[in-house]
C-alpha cells in the first residue's frame, strides 16, 4: 500500500485539525503518518510516495519566527514559538534526495479576506527543489485568528484528502 506522510504546523490548534482529517480522507487508499512539524523528519524516506505539508496563513505566507512569536502573545501555547515551523522545514527537505509528489493546504481567517497563502507559499518552494505538486494550494477557513474552523471544513478536508489518495493511485 501506498505510504503518505503529513507535516504540519499549527498554532491555535485548527491547523492540527485540519491535518487529521486530511489524514483520514487520505487513509481511504494509503498508510498514512501524521506528524506535527517540530517532530518532521529533515529528511524523506524512499517509502513516502505523497508528502502533505499544512500551516497557517501568518503575515500572507508561512509562518516566521516572528510571526510565531506574536501568535504566542495572542494565546498560542508557549511551544509554538520554539523551534523550527513549515517554512524552514520545507527548506530543509528539499535539500534530501527523495521527491515524492506533494499537495498543500493551510488555514486562513475567512473575513476579512486576505491575500496570501501558506500552503502557495510552501508548493512554490518545493516545486523549485524538484516536487511534483499533484493539486493547487487548498484552503481550509478560521472564524477569526484563534478560531474555530469555519462549520463544515472538516468534512471538505477529510474529501480533500481522499482526493488525493485517488490522484496518487
Amino acid at each position: 500500500m501506498k505510504h503518505a506522510l503529513v507535516v504540519f504546523e499549527s498554532m491555535f490548534g485548527n491547523t492540527g485539525k485540519v491535518a487529521e482529517a486530511v489524514a483520514g480522507g487520505l487513509r481511504t487508499g494509503m498508510v498514512v503518518d501524521v506528524v506535527e512539524v517540530g517532530s518532521a523528519p529533515p529528511v524523506l524516506g524512499d517509502d513516502v510516495e505523497l508528502l502533505v505539508v499544512g500551516g497557517p496563513t501568518h503575515a500572507f505566507s508561512m509562518s516566521r519566527p516572528n510571526t510565531r512569536a506574536d501568535a504566542v502573545k495572542q494565546g498560542a501555547g508557549a511551544g509554538t514559538a520554539d523551534g523550527i515551523g513549515l517554512r524552514e522545514w520545507v527548506d530543509q527537505v528539499g535539500k534530501g534526495s527523495v521527491r515524492p509528489a506533494v499537495v498543500a493546504f493551510d488555514t486562513k481567517v475567512k473575513r476579512p479576506r486576505l491575500p496570501g497563502s501558506a500552503a502557495r507559499a510552501a508548493l512554490t518552494r518545493l516545486r523549485r527543489a524538484g516536487f511534483r505538486a499533484l493539486a493547487s494550494a487548498e484552503n481550509f477557513y478560521v472564524d477569526g485568528t484563534k478560531g474555530p474552523l469555519v462549520d463544515g471544513e472538516l468534512d471538505r478536508a477529510r474529501d480533500w484528502g481522499a482526493k488525493c489518495a485517488a490522484e496518487v493511485r
